[in-house]
């Protein structure tokens, strides 16, 4: 585990850019950032525009280590490069941005309102390949629950803990994510019972296991709180779950030392026909105003 980068991750104001869509998720991404089916033939083309998209994000004057501290990056861009450099190697030589890998493939068939993570074949491999080959920090694994269900909310914390403590393994800091829904008719009730189970877990783990945690932004402000207290908790961190970047600023200022991991938010007025000065325009207006709710 690199050290600086633990510093940076445990103690640095700012907040994590999600740049992981993955191939469901990859032609919706394209399409909101102005890039239509039309303009591509293929995956292969497809996973060209979207690295494309990465890249010049990650290369804008606006996205510097002052403001972003990590960035989530899809296992395909983990093993591409920018400017001759694998992308981790990037973010973290020419940026000063700490790499963490997202590593789930996605997730189950419904069951007791949640969807628990698919299997991922090979996960041993891509984390020691990620660890010693492509100098990434940690990784980051994600459930939905959909409503309110004893099983199936602490079948998503069962799980989520035993990845994260094989991912421990290869020395590779967790970043666990059990996203409640944001339109989940019993959102709060959801969101009691997952920190209930969180607390559960975490009180039975090795004390020197280092982890992290990206929830939704809770419907109770600062209930995510004393887990950031724990010495095993890196930082807590929120996604936008579909909000608008104002709507999700809004409500994770209300939330003390809960700072944002914004994939959609980040990106949403980002287009591709856009000049590079109104890209970086855009891009600078969503990183300032996403810092300032993240050190609220």
């Amino acid at each position: 585990m690199n050290k600086k980068q633990l510093n940076i991750m445990s103690s640095k104001p700012g907040f994590i850019a999600a740049l992981d869509q993955s191939g469901g998720s990859t032609p919706k991404a394209l399409k909101a950032y102005g890039v239509t089916e039309d303009m591509y033939k293929g995956e292969a083309e497809m996973f060209n525009m979207v690295h494309e998209m990465r890249t010049r994000i990650i290369k804008s004057p606006s996205f510097t280590s002052e403001k972003v501290l990590a960035a989530i990056l899809f296992e395909q861009t983990m093993d591409r490069k920018i400017d001759g450099m694998y992308t981790a190697d990037y973010l973290w030589e020419e940026k000063g941005i700490v790499p963490i890998l997202k590593i789930d493939k996605g997730l189950a068939e419904e069951k007791d309102n949640v969807k628990l993570m698919k299997p991922i074949p090979g996960l041993d491999d891509t984390l020691e390949h990620a660890a010693c080959d492509r100098h990434i920090f940690g990784t980051k694994e994600r459930s939905v629950i959909y409503d309110y269900n004893e099983d199936g909310i602490r079948a998503v914390v069962d799980q989520q803990f035993a990845l994260g403590l094989k991912v421990a393994e290869h020395g590779l800091v967790p970043i666990i994510e059990p996203e409640v829904d944001i339109n989940s008719p019993n959102k709060a009730k959801c969101e009691a019972l997952l920190a209930s189970e969180i607390k559960k877990h975490l009180v039975r783990l090795p004390k020197d296991i280092k982890l992290m945690f990206k929830v939704t932004i809770p419907t109770e402000a600062n209930l995510y709180a004393d887990l950031m207290e724990d010495p095993r908790v890196v930082r807590v961190v929120a996604l936008s779950g579909g909000y608008t970047v104002e709507h999700a600023n809004e409500l994770l200022a209300k939330n003390h030392g809960l700072i944002a991991s914004f994939s959609r938010a980040l990106a949403e007025k980002l287009r591709y026909q856009q000049t590079d000065e109104q890209f970086d325009k855009e891009l600078k207006a969503a990183v300032d105003s996403i810092y300032e709710a993240s050190i609220k």
